[in-house]
């Protein structure tokens, strides 16, 4: 064996040190923030349909820590009876995907006692015709500064989710780098990060680019052009996310992982897709 000197030691440590500090993978681990994992309902949403209440209790007993709505199911217009259930299952009610014109006018009151009364955050718009238009845009911009005005001292938030279409350019910019350009640091830039993988983008780079802003982040296993070698399950398809959970923990200003499960392969049922994909990204949180 080979005497290693003091100081050669100390040199070889210090580049291992620098080497790892380049790495996404050791970054997550360095910056040591906590993100707490909750599900989109959306991934079980025949689950839901059918049994709102076993559906959540399965979620709860998966692990996951709070779940995002789309839909109430036999919930709506039931705000405390929800929260009860919630309560009971031990599950965060973080957020929810409603329509824009919730969020708009006198159906605006109606949404915050609903959401304040189920311990709900987040009010996110899962899209909007307005988004891509070069005109309406403007106004649906403003829409969402002035919901966030009015939520930010209840300690509420908005914001949108995107998909593919968001990133179409309009001159040198997208919609989606407008929208984030006309609308306040308060309003949640939701990335959905299959869908912004889809469009050719590294969803860090989004994170970079308008820091602070994705406090809600779908993780949703995709793959991406059709390739065989991979598989819709979180860790097995193309998106890469240990730089994008790099990014969560140190510049996105993220408060929640959210996974969403669209794709359910091998003939799995949703419930046992979306389990797989929580194992998955367990593994490298």
């Amino acid at each position: 064996m080979t005497n290693v000197t003091r100081r050669q030691f100390l040199k070889n440590s210090a580049l291992a040190a620098a080497a790892a500090s380049l790495n996404p993978f050791f970054l997550t681990r360095a910056a040591g923030k906590e993100i707490p994992i909750g599900v989109q309902l959306y991934s079980v949403r025949g689950d839901c349909a059918k049994d709102f209440d076993a559906a959540l209790a399965q979620i709860a007993k998966m692990g996951f820590k709070g779940v995002e709505f789309a839909g109430y199911h036999k919930y709506g217009g039931k705000a405390k009876e929800l929260r009860q259930k919630l309560d009971d299952l031990g599950l965060k009610g973080i957020s929810t995907h409603i329509g824009t014109g919730t969020l708009r006018g006198d159906a605006l009151k109606g949404t915050i006692e609903f959401h304040q009364i189920i311990g709900c955050k987040f009010l996110i718009a899962p899209g909007d015709g307005a988004f891509t238009d070069p005109e309406k845009s403007k106004e649906l911009a403003e829409t969402f500064n002035k919901t966030a005005e009015v939520l930010k001292p209840l300690g509420m938030a908005c914001g949108y989710h995107n998909h593919t279409k968001e990133f179409t350019k309009v001159g040198d910019k997208t919609y989606y780098d407008l929208f984030a350009e006309r609308t306040t640091a308060d309003v949640v830039l939701e990335q959905d990060c299959g869908w912004s993988a889809a469009a050719g983008l590294q969803p860090a780079d989004l994170m970079k680019k308008f820091p602070g802003r994705t406090k809600l982040v779908h993780f949703k296993p995709t793959v991406i052009g059709g390739d065989k070698t991979k598989k819709a399950i979180f860790g097995e398809d193309s998106v890469d996310w240990v730089s994008t959970l790099a990014a969560c923990r140190t510049v996105g200003g993220t408060e929640w992982l959210l996974i969403e499960q669209e794709v359910y392969p091998d003939g799995k049922s949703p419930m046992e897709c979306t389990e797989l994909s929580l194992a998955g990204l367990k593994k490298i949180l």
